[in-house]
């Protein structure tokens, strides 16, 4: 994998490895934690200084099991998957439970044309959206509805937004409200990982432009 260029932001790493990021949108910064070191050790940094100020706070009786107390971290999560049991597969290892290692093995789903994709289940009590974009060279990721915040990350191949050319393990966080086109490589394609902490309703793709990808 080429060096990895695009990373989530310090206030994003530390709202997932807290704990209280949303699911869907938690599953991706566990994605891109899965293959870029420098930011599973910014997350481990993180948390020691969390863990830091929670030893000087007084205990207070609760009612339910704090977060923390009651689930893994997404750091110690992705590196025993990562570093102790690294499944085979090109899958990010958070996600190869949900949808297996090898993602030419998906059972992708048209979403419109030399456009596919595959929802990814999120738990019962989970609100937003989590799955997986194909997108066939030269085209735009269709055009969709959210109201929520929105991540990604570029799985395979490579695609560019208004600024950037992404590759694999880059991570988005997009400003929805700019409606910035995503577009795949001419030549390879590519496949995102999407989630939202609200629901996608997509449209129709837009048709490759004229002239070639750079």
């Amino acid at each position: 994998m080429k060096k990895i260029a695009h990373h989530p932001d310090v206030s994003t790493l530390m709202t997932c490895a807290a704990g209280s990021q949303p699911e869907a949108l938690c599953a991706v910064v566990a994605s891109h934690l899965a293959v870029c070191p420098k930011c599973m050790s910014e997350v481990s940094r993180l948390e020691k200084i969390g863990v830091a100020l929670f030893e000087k706070l007084d205990p207070e009786p609760v009612a339910l099991d704090a977060p923390l107390a009651a689930v893994k971290t997404v750091a110690e999560s992705a590196s025993d998957q990562c570093e102790i049991h690294r499944p085979e597969g090109d899958v990010p290892a958070p996600l190869v439970a949900l949808i297996g290692p090898w993602l030419d093995q998906i059972d992708w789903r048209p979403l419109g044309a030399d456009v596919w994709h595959f929802p990814i289940a999120l738990s019962k009590t989970a609100q937003g959206d989590l799955r997986l974009v194909k997108i066939s060279p030269g085209l735009a990721l269709p055009k969709y509805a959210t109201k929520g915040e929105e991540l990604a990350l570029v799985l395979r191949g490579k695609c560019r937004d208004d600024l950037n050319t992404l590759g694999p393990g880059d991570f988005i966080d997009r400003d929805t409200s700019t409606h910035q086109v995503l577009r795949a490589d001419d030549t390879l394609g590519c496949i995102l990982l999407i989630a939202t902490d609200a629901g996608l309703r997509f449209g129709e793709p837009q048709l490759p432009p004229a002239g070639r990808f750079s």
